[in-house]
């Protein structure tokens, strides 16, 4: 049997440690369902994906996801066609899902007939994943985080001396 010697249970401690200091980002990606209920179609209300997008958060990395029945397609556009609901080329049959892999505006539109004009378009904001260091999510995450590595240090280091002291023995 190996003998537990202190230079063992001290590399042991420092790897420890230094791994309480790996950040690890346990934020799932979410997918959105474009309209919830209603989906992807020629809403009642032409602002009611405005609406629907004003209650959302959207991150990079997260989802949409555009489902419908019936004629529609969705087209991912600039801000110029987006207001001007400018017919384009390049559409996507349902159901499409469309990763968000940047912050910033973006625009979508179905090009069918005179949907877009009717409201079927939805334009959102994609925040980046890296929070501000003075946002209270982050300062939350922070003191769980420092936390976490405090209580990993104090059970290691009682381990370390009832090992230590039973080695003596």
């Amino acid at each position: 049997m190996k003998m537990v010697t202190r230079a063992n249970l001290t590399t042991w401690l420092i790897t420890m440690i230094a791994m309480g200091f790996i950040e690890v980002d346990t934020v799932a990606a979410a997918t959105y369902m474009v309209g919830d209920g209603l989906g992807w179609t020629v809403p009642s209300n032409v602002s009611y994906y405005q609406s629907w997008a004003a209650s959302k958060t959207f991150m990079v990395g997260d989802k949409l996801s555009f489902n419908w029945t019936g004629t529609h397609n969705v087209a991912e556009v600039s801000k110029a066609e987006y207001d001007n609901c400018t017919q384009v080329v390049s559409v996507l049959g349902s159901p499409v899902e469309i990763q968000l892999l940047k912050g910033g505006s973006n625009y979508y539109i179905c090009t069918v007939d005179s949907h877009c004009n009717l409201g079927q378009k939805l334009s959102i904001t994609v925040g980046s994943t890296t929070a501000a260091p003075t946002s209270p999510s982050n300062s939350a995450s922070s003191t769980a985080f420092d936390s976490s590595v405090l209580v990993l240090a104090f059970i290691t280091i009682a381990c370390l001396n009832l090992l230590c002291h039973n080695t003596r023995h």
